[in-house]
C-alpha cells in the first residue's frame, strides 16, 4: 500500500510563487517516476512535468521556463517550484508516483495524491 500526501496549494497573485510538495510513503522498493498534472474545471488532466530515475525532466510547453520539478530521493518526495505564476496555471494539481511494491520487485503501482487547489489571480 502506498500513499501520497500533497500540500503547497493556495492563492497567489498573477507573478507569484508558489512551491508543491508531495510525499509517498508506505511498501516502496523502488521509484522509477514522479509526476505533476493538473486539471481545471470542464477541461482534461494535463501533464505539467515528470522526472524520472535517472534524473531527466520533462516539462509541458505553456510551463517551460516557469516551473521546476525536483525530487529527494531519500525522503520519497517530488516538488513543484512554481514562478511567474499566470491566471491560466489555475487548476487542481495532482501528484503522481510510480514504481514497484516492497512486497514483489516486480509488482508496479501508479498511485495519485488528493489534489491541492492553485489559484493565481489577476
Amino acid at each position: 500500500q502506498v500513499q501520497l500526501v500533497e500540500s503547497g496549494g493556495g492563492l497567489v497573485q498573477a507573478g507569484g510563487s508558489l512551491r508543491l510538495s508531495c510525499t509517498a510513503s508506505g511498501s516502496i522498493f523502488r521509484i522509477v517516476g514522479m509526476g505533476w498534472y493538473r486539471q481545471a474545471p470542464g477541461k482534461q488532466r494535463e501533464l505539467v512535468a515528470t522526472t524520472n530515475a535517472g534524473g531527466g525532466t520533462n516539462y509541458a510547453d505553456s510551463v517551460k521556463g516557469r516551473f521546476t520539478i525536483s525530487r529527494i530521493d531519500t525522503k520519497n518526495t517530488v516538488y513543484l517550484q512554481m514562478n511567474s505564476l499566470k491566471p491560466e496555471d489555475t487548476a487542481v494539481y495532482y501528484c503522481n508516483v510510480r514504481g514497484y511494491y516492497s512486497s514483489s520487485a516486480f509488482m508496479t503501482f501508479d498511485e495519485w495524491g488528493q489534489g491541492t487547489q492553485v489559484t493565481v489571480s489577476s
